[in-house]
């Protein structure tokens, strides 16, 4: 696998995951209130990665404990942002637009997800986009679209502006998480798994709803830990790879998946709907892989602190030895550089066009 794929591959791997919940949700927890399962899900991703920070911190030197990446004072607000937008708001508005509306719309207002993330990375962030980009939106998209239409069976409802809201809130979210994706994956996403989590659980009990019994308990709290946790570690590594649409455009693909796993586990033959839509998908995900975006930009002086080896960007001294191949952590500063070489608009390339 060339280091081409890997980006794309780690976002497909996250829609896979999370796109994987849904059926097992349903074979699993039965009809919890849907607030008990969302404070769950996130409850548990939450909770398992703090567990795996713990365990990474314990098997460190000190050396590596003292170069441990902490997300910076100026992008905190970033971050709390993101949370209150996607862990908060966005599971709410949903909720309440499900209670009065269709299935099929539903499924259907869902897919704005990945449109509006797009949208608002390219007109406010200014992420780059060429036509071989916005074809494979537009076919991932159409994808999602015909994967959850029902013919006849959809209409729009009085909720469904709560689901097109829940939509733009998480899509506000992918584009203000990019913004700290440079810092610890495991640290942001464990953080907007608690406090979405306690978000969550805290309405449901307000609401009436009461705590399942201890084996489903942990059966939600698993499931949202691989689903939500692990999923949302590899979203963040993305956005630090790709960029904000990109990303998204690879996340589209989870409802594919959940459908596949659906059939896998209650077995009938999949409808012409699925085939057509698993086509469009990977022909969208296929013109994304093959963009090749190339040209002479200049790196503005910048300074961070993330997991890296020493490429083309990253050529600094250390005081103490290293492994070169090996990706390792530290503050490091990026002196300014003008060059030419194939690149997404990653943390490194967030230049104008």
């Amino acid at each position: 696998m060339t280091s081409r794929f890997t980006p794309a591959l780690t976002a497909l791997t996250a829609a896979a995951l999370f796109g994987a919940t849904t059926p097992l949700a349903k074979m699993l927890l039965g009809s919890l209130a849907p607030f008990m399962v969302a404070g769950l899900f996130y409850l548990g991703s939450g909770a398992g990665l703090g567990l795996c920070i713990l365990v990474r911190h314990i098997r460190r030197s000190p050396a590596e404990r003292d170069n441990e990446s902490r997300i910076p004072a100026s992008e905190i607000p970033w971050l709390l942002s993101a949370i209150v937008a996607g862990g908060v708001a966005g599971p709410a508005l949903l909720m309440f637009g499900l209670a009065s509306t269709p299935a099929a719309t539903s499924s259907l207002l869902l897919n704005l997800e990945g449109v509006l993330t797009a949208l608002i990375a390219w007109i406010v962030f200014r992420e780059n986009v060429d036509s071989t980009v916005f074809l494979g939106m537009v076919a991932i998209v159409a994808g999602g679209l015909l994967l959850s239409w029902q013919p006849g069976a959809a209409r729009l409802a009085a909720g469904a502006l709560l689901i097109a809201g829940a939509c733009f809130c998480w899509a506000i979210d992918n584009n203000l998480t990019r913004k700290v994706s440079t810092n610890d994956a495991l640290v942001i996403a464990c953080i907007k798994g608690l406090v979405a989590g306690c978000a969550n659980l805290s309405i449901a009990l307000l609401l009436g709803a009461h705590l399942p019994a201890l084996s489903r308990t942990a059966a939600a709290m698993l499931t949202g830990f691989a689903g939500y946790g692990v999923s949302l570690v590899l979203f963040v590594v993305a956005l630090r790879q790709l960029g904000t649409a990109r990303t998204g455009a690879y996340f589209s693909v989870a409802p594919l998946v959940g459908v596949a796993l659906s059939l896998a586990i209650w077995p009938e033959p999949p409808s012409l709907f699925f085939w057509l839509a698993a086509s469009l998908m990977g022909f969208g995900v296929w013109l994304h892989i093959r963009e090749r975006h190339e040209h002479r930009h200049t790196h503005e002086a910048l300074e961070h602190n993330h997991p890296h080896v020493h490429d083309a960007h990253h050529q600094h001294a250390h005081a103490v030895p290293y492994d070169s191949d090996a990706p390792h952590t530290h503050p490091h500063r990026h002196a300014p550089i003008t060059h030419s070489h194939a690149h997404y608009p990653d943390i490194h390339h967030r230049h104008s066009h």
